[in-house]
């Protein structure tokens, strides 16, 4: 929940509307006492972080379909980019779970703000650290690291999302490089990005993973507008005509959808933490709200109705909180699954959602408006659902995992 004020304007602009963010954590089973020192140092780090830089703003960005890029400094300079990459390459040299709550804390400031670093780890960083030759790994990451470098990741194209094995863009053999043909499309950062991980088809029809870098001929990235969710994070396409990629630009070893796929699962992860920050900052909103609103004589908070909505809305939170905990012990000893991560994605975006539409509800008509972080949560977790994976796919997905049989084919 936000009180309102005066900006003296960012960069040159004219004056605007801020807001002091008056977020409190919300730990009902104690689960930070499951965390270390530095988890907890980390987390505060970015907390600070968001309620200076981040929530004074990010009404008025969103509004404006506007991306604030000047934030993808701050973000390298918290240690956002890469938290679990080693320091040798640029990241943070921390722990799965320290990446879990740092994109909590952004995701409680905006889900387009933990999108862009999301990306920039997740998708860039972390492939390039897993799959690229050392050369590849010294001349990008560090860069990528400290923000001077920004990226995307290419794999969904315009006609296919879910099944990316059927993808269509592709490479051909041309002596010391390939040349690179396709589009891909909703791509995070694409329009000020510096470089793009690629995905594509080789001659033999293998899946093969490269770095493409703004400036070569023939490679644009034009933005997408109209977007109702996830307006303060850039969106655009890649578009590859005739692009010719040098072979030291392929990463060497990887091929098939493992490559691209394990990604994705290192960015779900992210996302089944960042989800709940999302929630928290709609519940601590609603919670807030309904102590100091009086209706009928009293608080709303008094009313048995509003009572059952923030309970309800608590409890999933801490079911979310343990799943997220449980996750990242996994992941801190290598034995997090595809299949676990997908469930911990769908569940806890599913329950951010739900109790968005549920704050919603205890703000009134209020919840509509720009004075409370409501509605923007509610909005970009639309998305957030969808992406990494849909709802759905991440149900199939479990399903398959349970049953052995798979329902894609």
């Amino acid at each position: 929940m936000y009180e309102p004020g005066i900006s003296k304007g960012i960069q040159g602009e004219p004056q605007r509307k801020v807001k002091t963010d008056l977020y409190e954590h919300h730990d009902y089973y104690m689960v930070d006492e499951l965390l270390s020192d530095e988890h907890k140092m980390a987390r505060a780090a970015v907390r600070d972080w968001v309620k200076q830089e981040v929530s004074p703003i990010i009404e008025d960005y969103s509004h404006r379909s506007q991306c604030p890029t000047h934030l993808f400094k701050g973000l390298a300079e918290i240690g956002a980019f890469g938290p679990s990459i080693p320091t040798k390459y640029g990241g943070g040299g921390m722990d799965e779970m320290a990446y879990g709550v740092i994109m909590q804390e952004l995701e409680r400031g905006d889900s387009g703000i933990r999108s862009m670093a999301s990306v920039q780890g997740s998708l860039v960083m972390y492939p390039i650290y897993r799959y690229a030759s050392e050369a590849q790994k010294m001349k990008y990451l560090p860069k990528l690291g400290s923000g001077e470098f920004i990226g995307c990741f290419g794999l969904t194209e315009p006609d296919y999302g879910s099944n990316p094995s059927d993808m269509i863009t592709n490479i051909k053999d041309d002596g010391d490089a390939y040349i690179l043909n396709g589009a891909k499309m909703w791509i995070t950062n694409s329009p000020v990005a510096d470089l793009a991980v690629v995905w594509a088809k080789d001659e033999s029809g293998a899946i093969r993973g490269m770095v493409v870098e703004r400036g070569m001929k023939g490679f644009s990235t034009p933005e997408i507008h109209g977007k109702w969710s996830l307006r303060a994070s850039i969106t655009g396409e890649l578009v590859f005509e005739d692009v010719r990629v040098p072979k030291e630009n392929v990463f060497p070893e990887i091929k098939g959808l493992k490559g691209p796929l394990s990604c994705l699962s290192k960015a779900r992860y992210g996302i089944a933490w960042g989800a709940i920050g999302a929630a928290l900052d709609c519940y601590d909103s609603a919670l807030r709200y309904s102590k100091q609103r009086i209706q009928f004589g009293k608080p709303l908070g008094q009313f048995q109705l509003t009572q059952k909505k923030l309970a309800e809305m608590i409890t999933e939170i801490t079911k979310a909180q343990l799943l997220a905990w449980r996750l990242g012990s996994l992941a801190n000893k290598g034995e997090a699954t595809p299949a676990q991560i997908s469930m911990a994605k769908r569940n806890n975006v599913h329950m951010a959602l739900e109790i968005a539409r549920e704050a919603r509800q205890i703000h009134g008509g209020m919840g509509i408006t720009d004075e409370y972080p409501v509605m923007r949560h509610m909005m970009n977790l639309e998305t957030v659902l969808t992406y990494e994976g849909t709802h759905d796919i991440h149900l199939l997905i479990t399903g398959m995992d349970i049953t052995g049989l798979n329902a894609f084919k």
